[in-house]
């Protein structure tokens, strides 16, 4: 069994600005190290994703995603890929955020893996930057 003791060294090449941010939030958090940073944020995903695997049933949510509106194609791509889920998309609040960034609010309501993959879908879009799911069990 292999335990986090056992060290594996790899290589990773990030935007500039990409991994600025990361060093200020590292600083801010306190870790000793940039692999300390990367080891917590590895986990945070790994965590988050079987959180997000694990959702099944009728549920209730909303998809909340975070995009550059200047990225060449991408409304078109969003508007196209809720209309082809509009089965399961309720609602949507869009706000500018500032010139180059929105937030976009998505209310959903259907099965869980259906909920799941359109979220997928969604954060696979050159130029989205974040994208979480947040639903709850229908009784």
């Amino acid at each position: 069994m292999v335990g986090e003791s056992d060290l594996s060294r790899i290589g990773i090449s990030l935007p500039e600005n990409l991994l600025n941010k990361f060093d200020d939030i590292i600083g801010k958090r306190g870790y000793s190290s940039r692999s300390e940073g990367i080891r917590d944020a590895i986990r945070s995903y790994i965590t988050y994703y079987e959180w997000m695997n694990d959702v099944s049933g009728e549920r209730q949510g909303v998809i909340t995603m975070v995009y550059d509106h200047d990225h060449r194609g991408l409304m078109e791509a969003i508007t196209e890929i809720q209309h082809g889920n509009r089965h399961i998309v309720q609602s949507t609040i869009h706000s500018h955020v500032s010139d180059e960034r929105c937030l976009e609010v998505i209310l959903v309501r259907g099965q869980g893996e259906q909920l799941k993959t359109l979220a997928e879908r969604l954060m696979s879009l050159k130029g989205v930057e974040s994208v979480k799911l947040t639903t709850i069990k229908i009784d």
